[in-house]
Parts: C-alpha cells; structure tokens; sequence
C-alpha cells in the first residue's frame, strides 16, 4: 500500500513541477508510475508534449534557476529523450 502524501509535504517549487511533469511523461511512455501500476502502452503524442513542456519551462526559466534546478532539467531531459527514442524505435510501438 502506498502511502498518502498530503501537499503541505511537498512544497511548490520548480523542482517538484519538472518531476511531476517527469512522472507524467514515463506513465505515457508505458513505464509504471509506482511498482503496484500495471504497465500500459506507450503514447507517444503525449509523452512528447509532456517533454516538450520541461523544455519550454527550461528556456522560460532561463537565468533564473538554481544550478540544481538546472542540472535536474537537463538530466530529466536527457533520460525522457531516450526513453522516447527508444519507444519510437520499438517495432512493438
């Protein structure tokens, strides 16, 4: 059983929108969000809209990140571009 997280735990932070945004792409790109989730078939129309929001907020955002900010969207980038390709790659897809 997972257990409940209520907002006042998470705090509303540019960091916690790019992660959400990053749950949101991998559930679109088939991977489980939680190890109790079943897995789903990719969409990729929408994995990449996700994708392509975290890289609007990156140019929106730029020159006032904090350098963890920063590092945190280029590696989320970067993962979600290959899982993507690897997806789109897919014969099964």
């Amino acid at each position: 059983m997972t257990e409940q997280i209520t907002p006042e735990e998470i705090p509303a932070s540019l960091s916690t929108l790019i992660l959400s945004l990053t749950a949101t792409a991998l559930a679109y790109l088939g991977n489980p969000i939680t190890p109790e989730s079943e897995k789903t078939e990719p969409n990729l129309p929408l994995a990449r809209h996700a994708i392509d929001t975290i890289e609007i907020l990156k140019q929106k955002t730029e020159g006032n990140r904090t350098k963890e900010e920063t590092e945190l969207i280029e590696e989320v980038l970067t993962q979600l571009r290959l899982i993507y390709l690897q997806k789109a790659k897919s014969p099964s897809t």
